[in-house]
């Protein structure tokens, strides 16, 4: 079990006056098993300010409901244990909401096992977590099976823009271009090397090596996957040979696990190439693709991502928030390649302090504040208009 939690007597508030003198413990749980972090004091102190000032600014990101942790009062901060699954591609995000909700609701703990979309779905329709985090919304199969296990209807609340890098290390080469055809026939093996006349024709003045191409994709099932190939179906037409599923269908490359396998991998290979999210090609320093949508290349910013999720239309019902990506956007300035993470919840819990744990740390993750901090990391904040339905469905679950 992958999560954060707080040490015990290390742990303790800042409530003005000087910052402890020992060490501050933060734990964080690997297949249920605590390994304790030790920070220095003056280090501990700036990110616990930091954080505070945080949670203050978020306090005005709701009104009305149960409250969302962000003021840090009894109201607003209920105690107990949520235990959470799923999506890998916003492990990075929700453990940085998880940090800053805790240290404001000192009473809260909050375990987040990032085993992938996959399993989060599973454990959640079995009953074994509190919530799940998928880079696709429930299928309606699973919608039943969540409906069975919670008693009402499951909702899908996106909570995490992220955007899919195609990202690559090339020795001696910077700013890539590449298309959707060209994507696909790298990924499904008909271009093999990275000088090939495809790629050169996409990336004119630049020296290409005849490096050959080493593809690396996920072996687990991934929302990760099930995203990028839908936009390979939707944008490169009949060059893209490779289904559409969370289980990798290709029929070349190397299989690694996780988004930190596949970054790793590819960090280590020249010539190598992956689907990640980007705070993972961040995180490893590779370079990532800009994509030429049929209205000239577009970088890969938190804008270009917001223009393209701000246009998605809501798949779902009421406060069931799912989306539908245009992932053939040719809208200038729009990165086409985007996952959204939903958190998966039940509309109503059968134990009524669940239910208000679970919208005080949602609401904390949704709020502006923690929504912007999460650039950092390699996210884009949720749309202005997107995230407004976001905070109404929290308030509403029961």
């Amino acid at each position: 079990m992958v999560g954060i939690g707080r040490g015990k007597a290390d742990n303790k508030a800042i409530d003005g006056g000087q910052p402890h003198s020992h060490p501050v413990r933060f734990t964080v749980f690997e297949r249920d098993n605590p390994v304790t972090i030790i920070r220095s004091a003056s280090t501990a102190a700036i990110a616990m300010t930091a954080v505070l000032a945080l949670a203050a600014c978020g306090s005005d990101q709701t009104s009305g409901g149960s409250g969302g942790g962000a003021s840090g009062n009894s109201a607003d901060c209920p105690t107990g244990t949520l235990k959470a699954e799923g999506s890998s591609a916003q492990k990075n995000a929700i453990e940085a909401a998880i940090k800053s909700y805790q240290t404001k609701c000192t009473g809260a703990t909050i375990n987040y096992n990032s085993s992938g979309s996959g399993a989060g779905i599973k454990n959640f329709t079995a009953g074994q977590v509190d919530f799940a985090g998928s880079d696709s919304a429930l299928k309606p199969e699973e919608a039943t099976a969540a409906e069975t296990q919670c008693g009402s209807p499951a909702w899908n609340l996106p909570m995490v823009t992220g955007p899919i890098a195609i990202a690559y290390n090339l020795k001696g080469v910077d700013g890539l271009v590449l298309s959707a055809e060209v994507a696909a026939k790298i990924f499904g093996g008909a271009i093999t090397t990275w000088n090939d006349p495809a790629i050169a024709a996409l990336n004119a003045g630049k020296t290409l090596p005849a490096t050959a191409i080493k593809v690396y994709f996920r072996s687990d099932e991934s929302g990760t996957t099930d995203n990028f190939t839908k936009y390979l179906k939707a944008a490169a037409g009949s060059a893209a040979t490779i289904e559409v599923d969370k289980k990798w269908k290709g029929t070349v490359g190397e299989g690694k696990e996780k988004s930190a396998g596949v970054a790793s991998a590819v960090k280590a290979q020249d010539g190598g190439v992956t689907y990640v999210e980007w705070s993972y090609a961040k995180q490893n320093s590779l370079g990532i693709a800009a994509i030429n949508t049929g209205s000239g290349p577009v970088a890969l910013t938190s804008e270009s991502v917001g223009a393209m999720v701000a246009s998605a239309a809501q798949k779902g019902s009421g406060n069931d928030l799912s989306l539908t990506l245009d992932y053939a956007t040719k809208t200038p300035g729009a990165y086409p390649i985007n996952l959204v993470t939903y958190e998966i919840v039940c509309s109503k819990y059968k134990d009524p302090a669940k239910a208000k744990l679970v919208k005080s740390f949602l609401t904390h993750f949704a709020s502006p504040t923690v929504q912007k901090a999460l650039e950092n990391d390699g996210y884009a904040p949720l749309p202005a208009g997107v995230a407004t339905k976001v905070a109404a469905a929290i308030t509403a679950i029961g």
